[in-house]
């Protein structure tokens, strides 16, 4: 029986991945500093950090692979330092303890938030070299581009590595609510919303878990594979919300300089006084307006790769987050 390290397993995508991995007779092992809500029956739990090298080493016994997950992913902390200690160094720590343990297989999962070519090609964004760290929108989305780039080096040194690139996953039991389930939680309960429209590629979250098995089963070394749904407007995502929901709400489009003026000022707010996320930051408002649409032809075409339309995955996050208590 295949045995599968999974850090950050308790997360979003981790808990769906988690699932169909032990649906598909892997014996699993979690890293994550939080316990899951709602624990795999046969899944083996450690609590703890991917900081923790000696840890790491520890919960990389008899792993024949490995899918690193474990990372910050929203846009704010009270300590921007976190984002390049836990997503940057956290993932050479990993990525060095896993190839002294000689894992067979390791997948690191990135972000199709530092996705932003030299060129506009669509081509470009999955297979060549990106823009480089320093012309990166912010702390969060460096601190995964240079992951991507140690990953990458690991791979050119022959490490049997292969990457994973998710885009913006939704769909039930978001527990700690991801940047694009918040994002869907304060259009569905406000009244009035500003809101900067670009372009969206939203994405089952069991279809990417789907996907990053078929990565690291199918996927060639070194690659990155966009694990993606459809791409579509945030103007298009709000009406879908209001046919769904019965939810109505006014929403005004800003201009993106707007936006980010505004978001930085909540931005400062939450770093000088509130010390509690900001409901946007000037970094999430820089990558909207870098966004653009995102092939999965190469994930497609290579892996097997077929996400699902993204409507009822948008029924489901609305059904789980109308489940919830309303923040307001």
């Amino acid at each position: 029986m295949t045995k599968a390290l999974v850090t950050g397993g308790t997360g979003f995508i981790g808990q769906h991945l988690v699932s169909a991995l032990v649906a598909r007779d892997r014996k699993v092992r979690v890293l994550d500093r939080r316990p899951p809500v709602c624990a795999t029956p046969g899944v083996e739990y450690v609590s703890g950090s991917v900081l923790d090298s000696t840890l790491v080493d520890q919960a990389l016994r008899d792993a024949d692979e490995v899918y690193h997950l474990a990372g910050l992913p929203g846009m704010w902390l009270p300590d921007k330092n976190d984002f390049h200690a836990v997503n940057f160094k956290g993932t050479e720590i990993v990525i060095a303890a896993a190839r002294k343990r000689g894992v067979a297989r390791f997948l690191h999962c990135s972000t199709e938030s530092i996705l932003f070519s030299p060129t506009s090609s669509q081509h470009d964004a999955s297979e060549r070299s990106l823009l480089p760290p320093e012309q990166m929108p912010g702390v969060y989305t460096r601190s995964k581009m240079l992951a991507e780039q140690s990953a990458t080096r690991a791979a050119a040194e022959g490490f049997p590595l292969v990457i994973g690139t998710p885009t913006m996953p939704i769909g039930p039991h978001d527990h700690n609510l991801t940047p694009p389930t918040a994002m869907l939680r304060q259009f569905l309960h406000g009244r009035i919303q500003m809101y900067l429209d670009f372009i969206v590629n939203m994405v089952d979250v069991r279809d990417v878990a789907t996907g990053l098995i078929l990565t690291m089963e199918r996927g060639q070394i070194g690659h990155r594979y966009i694990l993606g749904g459809e791409s579509i407007s945030l103007k298009r995502i709000l009406k879908l919300m209001t046919t769904i929901s019965g939810h109505h709400t006014l929403a005004i489009p800003v201009p993106g300089r707007i936006a980010e003026m505004a978001a930085g000022m909540l931005e400062f707010v939450a770093d000088h006084i509130t010390h509690t996320p900001p409901s946007g930051t000037a970094e999430g408002v820089r990558i909207a307006l870098r966004a653009t649409e995102l092939s999965i032809e190469k994930a497609q075409k290579e892996l097997g790769y077929a996400p699902r339309p993204i409507e009822p995955a948008l029924r489901d996050t609305i059904a789980y987050l109308l489940s919830k208590p309303d923040p307001s």
